[in-house]
């Protein structure tokens, strides 16, 4: 009985977090009781934090990505290239370049925001912007 009310405490906790648009991750450390949930700054220091990678890292990494694709030319990639009007590359070519972008920084881009994604500079800016990308 105790177990399913911290359970369900837990649950309206989160609840009413995400609607006051506070940030909650619900993690579970060492240590801690059984059923006990906890945030990510209570967090045992062996847990991962969000940090952001540096911008000059990851115009390094989309560049040297965008390079290796089989129809682009690398010696037209620069930070500012667009996709389509400087590289030549068409809607499914840009769509498999989004998908080599997640695959790379280890992150999810949803749809919505790949579809604003048309140059390198815009991948830049998004996965800068991005705390969970590797």
């Amino acid at each position: 009985m105790l177990a399913a009310l911290r359970s369900s405490a837990a649950v309206v906790r989160t609840s009413l977090l995400q609607h006051c648009r506070v940030s909650v991750v619900a993690t579970t450390y060492r240590g801690a009781p059984e059923g006990r949930i906890g945030f990510a700054s209570d967090a045992s220091s062996n847990q991962p934090h969000a940090t952001y990678l540096d911008k000059t890292e990851v115009t390094d990494r989309v560049l040297a990505l965008v390079k290796k694709m089989e129809k682009v030319d690398p010696a037209k990639v620069e930070p500012t290239s667009h996709f389509q009007n400087d590289l030549g590359l068409d809607s499914l070519d840009t769509v498999e370049i989004v998908m080599a972008f997640e695959e790379e920084f280890h992150i999810e881009i949803p749809d919505s925001e790949a579809d604003k994604i048309f140059s390198c500079q815009d991948a830049i800016q998004y996965i800068a912007s991005q705390p969970r990308a590797k």
